[in-house]
């Protein structure tokens, strides 16, 4: 890394610019560093259970072995995982993980046609479900390479009677486990005691195994694998920690997590960075039930909390969280999506703490960019590259610009994907000769080095931190026998950062809008669906005929 880049006369006092990729061969080393160092000290707590270290070393070992020893399982075979925050999560990552296996990670919210495309894609070998999910995967299953399900009701790691009684609640009196019936499911306790029968056998990981496929649009398109390797993780891990950890203390942090696992910031960031510090991670299963959620918080003596804008704009907004005891807290990270001036100067107001915004993509592990922890107050940019991160703005014709100039944000270093899945057409779409991962977000850098995202090259809509791709939503609602023409653009929102508003030219003159949502709650996740429906008679169009979305987002925002 060149020693005349801008932003050195930025850098954090006493950040290396520079990580040690090397000093661990896998996320395995990382774990088992740990397992050593704070055995007995608390790593993953949720509804009032906690495991400890040593804990999560013997189930996730038993894990392991069940998979390779049960299953027969190789080297390099993908297992999914469909479950929210809860104490399984852990457990299995870190289990599939040791024996040498990929992680696929499955929002537990998708339809049966979007969780059809991502097992076969992947060609998962298995998936552990929560009982909840469990009637999708039935849906689906028989059209897969899925040869294993294990299932699992979001009690079952909590202990007798806690654990009977949630799982009987969520049941029969919330009514929110479906009955479905899979044959030859096993349930997630099982395979932990049918592992205690089998010797976990040493697995040689490198960094260039596939750790994670983490599941993105990319930049377009239908949602593909981005192939997370052993050293993408590591390095990240060794980059975010040595940016954050001036402030942290080893086995002493208490971190909130109400990000699902499944997504990579809170996968990356306190998944493995806050174990990697021996850090005490509080799992939210239900961030949604903000006056719950609220109420956790107030039990926890909490020193870190990572976030999306709609999340720290929803606390803020839910009575009892100004009364919380934030003397602890010291570290507030904002990442997924914009954070917005208000919520960050409230944010700071309230807690006392600065919301410190950083910046990353699937592609990258996913953080590229980190603002410094001891900022003073929200300053608009998404911060800073971090270690062994080149960062950089180009134009159309690839040529890096200077300062104040606008362009496409590049990205450069050891965190960045190998690559799409099974897709080298796309991957040579993103990924340039020269390492180059070309973003799709239009940034400029001031004199400083600091980078500020100016708009989307592409056509991507961020809804509450998660990506939405128009295409897929054009092709949902296209399948409606009604529907003549579709566009899908993303329009502001104050509670989600953006929604998703169809515009539609009906074929049908008797088509509705609730029919088109109704439509909608089929095939998409909830944050995919159309907030807005829009009935025209024309679409504007190129004089090729392609559909100018930019122009109906631009109207709809005016």
């Amino acid at each position: 890394m060149s020693q005349d880049r801008p932003w050195f006369a930025s850098y954090p006092a006493g950040v290396p610019q520079e990580i040690d990729v090397e000093e661990y061969p896998s996320i395995v080393a990382v774990l088992q560093s740990s397992l050593e160092k704070y055995r007995d000290r608390a790593a993953f707590s949720n509804m009032g259970k906690s495991l400890t270290y040593a804990e999560v070393d013997r189930y996730s070992k038993q894990f392991a072995a069940y998979l390779l020893g049960e299953l027969k399982l190789k080297k390099g075979d993908r297992v999914a995982i469909m479950m929210p925050n809860c104490l399984q999560y852990p457990i299995a990552t870190f289990g599939i993980l040791r024996a040498g296996l990929t992680v696929v990670n499955t929002n537990p919210m998708y339809t049966p046609r979007e969780l059809r495309h991502q097992l076969i894609d992947s060609g998962a070998s298995a998936i552990l479900v929560l009982d909840n999910f469990g009637k999708t995967v039935q849906e689906v299953v028989k059209d897969t390479q899925v040869k294993q399900v294990i299932t699992t009701g979001l009690g079952d790691m909590l202990g007798f009677p806690k654990g009977n009684i949630v799982n009987f609640v969520l049941k029969y009196v919330k009514k929110m486990v479906p009955d479905y019936d899979i044959p030859g499911a096993i349930r997630f306790r099982n395979t932990l005691t049918l592992g205690q029968m089998h010797t976990l056998p040493t697995i040689e990981i490198g960094h260039e195994d596939i750790a994670f496929l983490q599941y993105t649009g990319g930049t377009t398109g239908v949602a593909k694998g981005a192939m997370l390797t052993h050293r993408n993780l590591v390095a990240n891990m060794q980059q975010a920690s040595s940016w954050i950890g001036q402030n942290a203390k080893l086995g002493e942090e208490v971190i909130v997590t109400a990000l699902p696992l499944y997504h990579i910031f809170a996968l990356t960031a306190n998944g493995l960075v806050f174990m990697k510090f021996g850090g005490h991670n509080h799992l939210i299963t239900n961030p949604r039930d903000m006056p719950g959620f609220v109420k956790e918080l107030s039990k926890i003596p909490f020193t870190a909390i990572t976030g999306v804008n709609t999340l720290f704009n929803g606390l803020l907004n839910t009575p009892g969280f100004d009364k919380i005891d934030f003397s602890r807290l010291h570290l507030t990270l904002g990442g997924g999506m914009a954070v917005q001036r208000a919520v960050a100067e409230r944010w700071k107001q309230v807690t006392g703490v600065t919301l410190v915004e950083a910046y990353g993509l699937t592609e990258t592990s996913p953080a590229a960019c980190i603002n410094p922890m001891d900022l003073a107050d929200y300053n608009g940019a998404i911060g800073l590259p971090i270690p062994s991160t080149d960062a950089c703005v180009k134009d159309e014709e690839n040529r890096t610009l200077g300062v104040g100039e606008v362009g496409e944000l590049c990205i450069k270093g050891p965190q960045v994907m190998k690559g799409y899945w099974q897709r080298p057409e796309e991957t040579a779409q993103v990924l340039d000769s020269e390492g180059w991962l070309h973003t799709g977000d239009m940034a400029k850098m001031d004199e400083q080095g600091f980078f500020y995202i100016v708009d989307r090259k592409k056509d991507m809509i961020l809804v509450s931190g998660f990506n939405v791709y128009p295409n897929e939503i054009e092709d949902v609602i296209a399948l409606m026998p009604g529907v003549l023409e579709v566009a899908a653009v993303g329009v502001p929102d104050d509670k989600s950062g953006e929604a998703v508003k169809v515009v539609i030219v009906k074929k049908d003159p008797d088509l509705t809008a609730e029919q088109v949502k109704a439509h909608a709650r089929e095939n998409l996740t909830g944050y995919k669906q159309p907030k807005f429906v829009e009935f025209r008679t024309e679409l504007p169009k190129t004089n090729v005929g392609k559909i100018l979305r930019r122009e109906l987002r631009d109207q709809a925002c005016a």
